[in-house]
């Protein structure tokens, strides 16, 4: 992936920052208006309960981070990092047109090195955000650290379908129309085109569920979802 002579993190950051304003109702066009129930899944699968904490990593525009936040309610608390002063802004926005947002903050900071203490959170979620940090497993490592014994760390992002018809439907799909969506919709051809090449890049779930395994989580699985195109892996610290 070409990033115009910039390092990865850099040029990501900066691609968000371009992206923010129109990065919801972009993910809500691709995914066919799914995206909101992809969300609430993973929210069910990181174990959610009233009065918990839950950590949310790469949360972007804080879609994810809010959707926590119905079920941890005013007694719990969610706390939403992203390293886009831009995306945040955006989530901060979105955060003040909720009925009880006192118990959700979002902080701007790095993945790879996560500003909280070992075992601070009751679990940890990452919403299509692990494509995009320099190392995966860096930053996997720094959220099962962040979590308490017992926690579950959760990744919601694109999969790679297997279904043989539906496989190549989808990849059609995404070949051609998301990058002249971006083009279109955001006015900015170049980062839908990362978004695409990110996606193609990530690994497919099975391996990801094993690089899960690798980074010390344990009883690690994945759930695909619609056909394949989205999965939730998710894995418990022992």
């Amino acid at each position: 992936m070409d990033f115009a002579g910039k390092d990865k993190a850099t040029y990501v950051k900066e691609t968000f920052n371009a992206i923010a304003g129109r990065y919801d109702l972009m993910n809500s066009l691709m995914s066919l208006g799914m995206d909101k129930r992809w969300r609430r899944l993973a929210v069910q699968k990181v174990g959610a309960k009233p009065g918990m904490h839950i950590l949310d990593v790469c949360c972007g525009t804080g879609q994810l981070s809010m959707e926590i936040g119905n079920v941890v309610g005013p007694e719990g608390n969610v706390t939403g990092l992203d390293f886009s002063q831009k995306m945040l802004e955006v989530a901060e926005k979105s955060l003040r047109q909720v009925s009880n947002p006192a118990h959700i903050r979002f902080i701007q900071g790095n993945a790879m090195e996560l500003p909280f203490p070992d075992n601070s959170f009751d679990g940890a979620t990452v919403g299509w955000g692990l494509r995009n940090l320099p190392d995966l497993r860096q930053g996997l490592r720094e959220m099962a650290r962040t979590v308490k014994p017992g926690g579950k760390v959760v990744s919601l992002d694109m999969a790679k379908p297997s279904l043989l018809g539906f496989k190549q439907a989808y990849w059609l799909y995404f070949d051609k129309l998301v990058p002249l969506m971006g083009k279109v919709w955001a006015r900015k051809a170049s980062a839908y085109q990362y978004l695409h090449d990110s996606a193609r890049e990530f690994p497919a779930q099975e391996e990801l569920a094993r690089i899960f395994t690798e980074c010390g989580l344990k009883d690690v699985s994945f759930n695909n979802l619609a056909g394949g195109v989205v999965a939730i892996v998710s894995g418990k610290k022992p």
